[in-house]
């Protein structure tokens, strides 16, 4: 049994008392009380399980939350002065501020302020330009859309460089190293796709159809190495006015399951579905009401990593909080519990200027067969005024993208052994030892955009 496979059994909960101290951030109570019930010897293994991954889960959470009330003060004060501890607890009550307790004191999320700065207008727009006078940047998605809906698809041509390196304090010489990159995959969108290059020589690449697609390295080096994959691909999307268009019912067998701890039919998912769809029958009409709802009522914030995250998609719908994945486990979910067939795909948001990681959805309706969603974006629209642009992103993408991951929650053909820095997906890497899997905080990742040209396909 792979470690991985403990996680569907989070949804088991944990015994009270360790809940309680979990709660209160009294973190190495918890974990010792884990410790001492998975010493006996009359747990379930269901039970067992589900402490293994809690244990993982909470041991990772005071990394993520590093700052006191007052540190996350002072960093908002560096570039708005006048910023006061009231205006911060407004934007906490208001959600755009994660927090936990720790040790009986608040302690607020690593990025809150990437949050603050890049996507709460209100404070936003009271930071000083760097360059007044600077253009407006091209937003990538309304000139795919102008385009696609002139000319009915779009084609880019992209190639991606991405590296995984070890931070050099936790690097012996001869350690033994196994490290997993992504790479483009195949997908219905993507295509003609070339490794150009890996360093070190000896990686594996996993088979274009692989559900989560890398290249896999296992070596005992004497210097600190730096992994690189290059890879180009044909990436084309083909506009479907979906938005304003007719579905038909069907009855489907594949992509409507539930896969826990995350996808999971729970009570209140039931009935916010079926709240969502009261009087609709046709299908893309109900995944239409499930964008809306997201894209009309969520905040985008940035969030923990997803492994810290618990019942994503229900947490999702209660805190009108989350990031592009949790945006698209939301829509999944809601999809797959009225049966429309629903699922994954991330890897990158690739244009000329920068490569960022995100998450995305495909959906499945007749007559137009596969669609896509992407509401993160269209929330991002929706908070702009940009109503075209969030309609176009419901069953449409804008071709600047690399799919890497088709699946959410799977192990890769090389699996690794230990933990995985996110067990859910792979867009940045991945990176183990004999006797460890290293955390996000432990790794150095950069991903950077070669080339991207518009071709004629």
């Amino acid at each position: 049994m792979n470690i991985h496979d403990t996680i569907p059994f989070m949804t088991v909960g944990l015994p009270d008392d360790i809940r309680r101290h979990q709660l209160a951030g009294n973190f190495a109570e918890a974990l010792r009380l884990i410790d001492l019930r998975l010493s006996q010897n009359n747990l379930p293994d269901c039970l067992r399980n589900s402490l293994i991954a809690h244990r993982e889960m909470i041991d990772r959470l005071a990394v993520e939350f590093p700052y006191t009330r007052e540190e996350a003060l002072a960093i908002v004060q560096k570039k708005i002065p006048e910023f006061t501890m009231e205006e911060l607890q407004e934007q906490m009550d208001l959600r755009n501020v994660h927090y936990i307790y720790m040790n009986g004191e608040i302690r607020i999320f690593g990025r809150f302020d990437e949050t603050l700065f890049s996507v709460v207008d209100e404070v936003y727009n009271r930071v000083p330009p760097k360059d007044p006078n600077a253009p407006a940047p091209i937003n990538y998605t309304d000139h795919a859309m102008a385009i696609m809906k002139e000319k009915g698809s779009m084609t880019n041509r992209i190639t991606v460089r991405q590296t995984l390196k070890l931070k050099d304090e936790l690097f012996t010489p001869g350690m033994f190293l196994r490290a997993h990159l992504p790479v483009a995959a195949a997908a219905n969108q993507q295509w003609d796709i070339k490794v150009e290059k890996i360093f070190p020589e000896g990686g594996i690449v996993a088979s274009e159809n692989a559900e989560q697609r890398n290249v896999c390295w296992e070596l005992h080096p004497q210097e600190n190495p730096e992994f690189t994959v290059e890879y180009s691909y044909f990436h084309k999307e083909v506009y479907k006015d979906a938005y304003n268009g007719k579905g038909i019912p069907g009855i489907y067998d594949f992509d409507l399951e539930e896969q826990a701890p995350h996808i999971v039919f729970t009570p209140f998912i039931r009935m916010l579905c079926a709240e969502l769809t009261a009087g609709i029958t046709d299908p893309l009409m109900k995944a239409r009401a499930f964008y809306d709802f997201i894209t009309k009522n969520m905040k985008y914030t940035h969030v923990p990593e997803y492994f810290e995250l618990e019942t994503i998609p229900e947490s999702c719908a209660r805190n009108y909080n989350g990031d592009c994945g949790v945006f698209a486990l939301l829509f999944i979910t809601l999809c797959r519990c009225a049966g429309i067939p629903a699922r994954w795909q991330s890897g990158m948001s690739a244009n000329p200027k920068w490569v960022l990681c995100h998450d995305w959805v495909e959906f499945y309706v007749e007559p137009y067969g596969w669609m896509y969603v992407d509401a993160s974006y269209g929330t991002t629209a929706n908070r702009l005024g940009k109503e075209e642009r969030r309609q176009f992103l419901f069953g449409n993408l804008d071709p600047y993208r690399m799919v890497a991951n088709r699946k959410f929650q799977v192990n890769f053909e090389i699996p690794k052994q230990h933990w995985r820095a996110d067990p859910y997906d792979n867009q940045t890497g991945e990176l183990e030892t004999t006797d460890r899997g290293f955390r996000p905080n432990e790794l150095i990742r950069t991903h950077i955009p070669l080339a991207c040209e518009e071709v004629e396909a």
